[in-house]
């Protein structure tokens, strides 16, 4: 279903959208709190800068609202539609899983944000090594 060269490889791994050979993160974990916004600044495989411009994430923040919605949608499916539970006990049910999964949510969003400018080019690490040599 992955495959490397797609678009969703690289939103769901987190790696570099250009070569997807690295992760972009310096913690691949995200519940590891204190690294979560920590990234490399470039990809050691093709050279990419990660931060295209300074303040590039805050564009993320408008896609963490759309995949903010999608968990909370869920969450609403699965508890109100399967489970037959309250509509208070929902609304805790949306409120925990928005909380618990925040820093899912914020990778993912900062992944697919970066997505939309950078393409798959897995000749840019051939294009890197000839340029450092």
């Amino acid at each position: 279903m992955l495959k490397k060269g797609t678009k969703m490889y690289s939103i769901l791994t987190g790696n570099c959208p250009r070569c997807q050979e690295e992760s972009m993160y310096k913690k691949s974990n995200p519940y590891a709190l204190s690294k979560i916004f920590s990234m490399n600044e470039r990809c050691s495989h093709c050279g990419l800068k990660y931060k295209i411009e300074p303040s590039f994430f805050y564009g993320a923040m408008y896609v963490s609202y759309g995949v903010g919605i999608a968990f909370a949608v869920a969450a609403f499916v699965i508890s109100f539609l399967f489970i037959g539970t309250s509509l208070l006990t929902t609304f805790i049910a949306i409120v925990g899983t928005l909380i618990v999964f925040m820093p899912v949510i914020i990778r993912l969003s900062r992944n697919i944000w970066i997505n939309f400018f950078v393409k798959y080019d897995p000749a840019s690490v051939k294009k890197h090594e000839a340029a450092k040599s």
